[in-house]
């Protein structure tokens, strides 16, 4: 569990509701459906419109991450690399086939695949720098919906603030009508630039942070193949485990 982004939350919404109380209001006002079908249904909606389908449920997906990062996985891959080192040296390529077989994840297992198939080294690194490319841009455009949101809730939460005000306006004759459109045309703001602000923009940001870790592991494990395929000195390849290891 990551504490510091359910603190994060806490206390994003305490000061909110603090704040609420110091100024005399009361937490009911803040608590608008019509405000809130409108900033979050309309943006849910504006995402939809940009994004293919399968990319925003992988987006909504990965919002566990921001609670639950993805295991630290970089000791086991150094010891990892460490053992495909070893058994290349030692017992030659075709004894990386017992590693391929126990490998959990694509990425290793193809790469393990092509130095045990013979692939020439420069042939080997293209084919996984391209392998790493379509990651990357796969998570990425996943991780851009939590950066449409923030960009898109503001403006409607205007929106929603007009058609508050529009209901004011139809309803000059009938004081007791008043207070609903008004409410409704300033919290439905609050709603818009507080989701943008306090969420989907942090959520945003969070999990490019992710993905990006993950990529330079890919990428380090990548030069790894491409030193044992090469039969590069240890050494290189105990300098590529520092690199993974070290703290960002």
């Amino acid at each position: 569990m990551d504490w510091a982004s359910v603190a994060g939350v806490v206390l994003a919404l305490a000061g909110l509701i603090v704040g609420q109380g110091l100024e005399g209001g009361k937490l009911a006002s803040l608590l608008q459906p019509a405000a809130f079908a409108i900033v979050v249904v309309g943006t849910l909606g504006a995402v939809l419109l940009q994004t293919r389908l399968r990319t925003l449920l992988r987006g909504v997906q990965m919002l566990r991450w921001v609670f639950r990062p993805p295991q630290d996985r970089r000791a086991a891959l150094a010891r990892q690399i460490g053992q495909w080192n070893l058994a290349a040296r030692r017992d030659g390529p075709l004894s990386l086939e017992r590693h391929m077989q126990g490998a959990d994840d694509q990425f290793i297992e193809k790469g393990l695949r092509m130095i045990i198939d013979g692939i020439h080294p420069d042939k080997l690194r293209q084919v996984l720098d391209v392998e790493i490319s379509a990651y990357e841009v796969a998570e990425r455009q996943a991780v851009r919906i939590w950066e449409s949101a923030a960009g898109y809730s503001p403006t409607i939460g205007i929106l929603g603030a007009v058609l508050g005000l529009i209901h004011v306006m139809e309803n000059l004759s009938d004081p007791s009508k008043l207070g609903g459109g008004i409410a409704v045309a300033f919290v439905s703001t609050i709603y818009g630039v507080g989701l943008a602000n306090l969420f989907f923009y942090p959520i945003a940001n969070k999990l490019k942070a992710i993905v990006s870790l993950s990529v330079v592991e890919y990428e380090i494990t990548a030069a790894v193949f491409y030193d044992i395929a090469s039969g590069d000195h240890t050494r290189i390849i105990e300098e590529r485990v520092a690199s993974l290891l070290r703290e960002y």
